[in-house]
């Protein structure tokens, strides 16, 4: 089966300045530009070596001793890539040209008040901006995107993310403390992955919980989200099973009255190394008598390819070859609206026994 999945890269040549030098933009941003083509024009963070270090690995002409210094010497038609946390969004936002298109890292802020402060911001600056959620763009989700738009599978009725795995949260130090960890900076991609293809869920039932030997806020979750009696979608991530490769799981599953797909993500498994992704489907024998279940050889992966797909929109969207900014900051305000609901029914805790 010949399924297009790689993403559609711009007719124009729009230079990237990045804001920010964490351990994402080595990991994915950078090797993902490289891949394919781009120019990065600039690189500026506040720990000023850290921008020096990249720029020599990556060749970066540029480095700038803050945002303003970034701007003032950018390119008229320069692409801002912000990868800094949350906290410092809007302060960046504000010294951006207004007009200038913008990439920024997920998630949305802190909070849905926060994510709403940063829409107006973007609107008011008329900024051209998006949130990168790049697991819509990753090679597993958009070969299913493909197939099920073809109705391939016919109509969906269930949508499952399973994550069972053992996340070495100290790679990640500047979020490792966070008050709303495992949904706000995990689950957030399942969420607005699911939405991608639904849209918006009528409601919301959520738990997070810690893990009583770690100093974690949250880091293993349950999620359903309720779109209507036939449609069951649900997010299980537990990130504490520290018991061996054996039993990990790390996998989307959609499945429709005609087929189904199963894509295991193996970025999760043995982090960060990985292991390779699996795209397999099951679609019925010609006579219908049983399913198959076949497996497509797909190139790439959530790291770092599918950070092509999140740019590539971006820039094909300021330039005109593409109509629609996919993950604008719009469509992501109902993404953090979801990740809000998820903490308000956390909080909740649901029916007790005592009020029957």
């Amino acid at each position: 089966m010949n399924i297009p999945y790689k993403p559609l890269l711009p007719e124009t040549e729009q230079p990237i300045i990045i804001i920010g030098a964490s351990g994402i933009v080595k990991d994915a941003h950078l090797p993902a530009y490289e891949m394919a083509g781009f120019t990065v024009f600039g690189i500026t963070n506040r720990t000023i070596s850290k921008a020096h270090d990249l720029a020599k690995q990556f060749k970066i002409q540029h480095v700038f001793e803050n945002v303003a210094e970034a701007v003032k010497h950018a390119p008229s038609n320069a692409v801002y890539d912000i990868t800094v946390l949350p906290d410092q969004y809007i302060e960046i936002l504000e010294q951006l040209p207004d007009g200038a298109a913008v990439l920024i890292q997920k998630p949305m802020g802190n909070d849905l008040a926060q994510a709403r402060e940063i829409v107006a911001v973007c609107e008011r600056k008329k900024l051209v901006a998006a949130i990168n959620f790049q697991l819509r763009f990753s090679p597993f989700v958009s070969a299913a995107r493909y197939m099920i738009n073809q109705g391939l599978l016919g109509d969906l009725y269930d949508l499952e993310f399973k994550v069972t795995v053992n996340t070495p949260w100290e790679l990640f130090p500047l979020i490792k403390e966070h008050p709303r960890l495992e949904i706000l900076f995990h689950s957030v991609h399942y969420i607005d992955c699911i939405r991608s293809f639904l849209g918006n869920p009528k409601g919301v039932y959520a738990k997070t919980t810690n893990h009583p030997l770690k100093k974690l806020s949250s880091c293993r979750s349950s999620i359903i989200l309720n779109y209507g009696d036939s449609m069951r979608v649900v997010i299980n991530t537990n990130h504490d099973h520290h018991f061996g490769p054996k039993h990990e799981e790390s996998y989307i599953k959609w499945e429709g009255t005609k087929g189904a797909i199963k894509a295991k993500m193996g970025l999760l498994m043995n982090y960060p190394d990985g292991l390779p992704d699996v795209f397999e489907y099951a679609l019925p024998t010609e006579d219908g008598s049983i399913y198959e279940w076949k497996e497509i050889k797909l190139e790439g992966s959530w790291f770092p390819e599918a950070f092509i797909g999140t740019m590539s929109n971006l820039m094909r969207f300021k330039e005109g070859s593409d109509d629609k900014l996919l993950a604008s900051v719009q469509d992501v305000l109902d993404t953090m609206k979801v990740v809000e609901a998820c903490y308000v029914s956390n909080k909740s805790g649901g029916v007790s026994l005592d009020e029957l």
